[in-house]
């Protein structure tokens, strides 16, 4: 029997409560969608690096919160009263991280760009010293010089023409 009591007070109890959720009121200072957008991308971005390297994030004097603020002109209220209004907004909200993550693989597709770009330079780079290396060993004079005889270097005294009528001035 209290059982009962107990479950029909709990749920009269849930249901009223239900009733008087209040809507988050419109703040003065906004932030519009798209630069919520850019703000939010941003502090995701900051983030990652932080948690990516944590030790050269802080040696590089970087203090997220306060570049975020300076940059979009922004305090950590106004953002937090509009990131609670487009929260109690669902559909608006799902559209704000929807175009942070379309954002992201764009970003994606521009690194991956860049990195296929420089693993390419890096071949070119790698192929160039293999073949410049492979001229400087054909250039090698010491090896060619092995290969011909001795006696083929000496100029050999020029005789003159059989066929000429007159000897040459320099042969007398």
């Amino acid at each position: 029997m209290w059982k009962k009591v107990f479950l029909v007070l709990l749920a009269a109890g849930l249901a009223s409560g239900c009733q008087n959720v209040r809507k988050v009121e419109k703040p003065d200072n906004l932030i519009p969608e798209d630069k919520m957008v850019d703000i939010i991308a941003e502090i995701s971005l900051m983030q990652s690096a932080r948690n990516f390297n944590k030790k050269l994030f802080e040696e590089s004097g970087t203090k997220p919160q306060k570049y975020i603020l300076e940059k979009y002109n922004v305090d950590s209220l106004q953002i937090k009263k509009s990131s609670d209004y487009y929260a109690d907004n669902v559909s608006v909200y799902e559209r704000i991280y929807d175009s942070v993550k379309s954002r992201f693989e764009k970003l994606k597709v521009k690194l991956d760009s860049v990195h296929e770009r420089e693993e390419a330079i890096k071949d070119s780079i790698a192929q160039i010293e293999i073949d410049s290396l492979a001229a400087l060993d054909s250039l090698n004079t010491d090896n060619k010089l092995k290969d011909i005889p001795a006696d083929s270097l000496v100029e050999e005294e020029k005789q003159p023409e059989k066929d000429s009528l007159i000897e040459p001035v320099s042969n007398q």
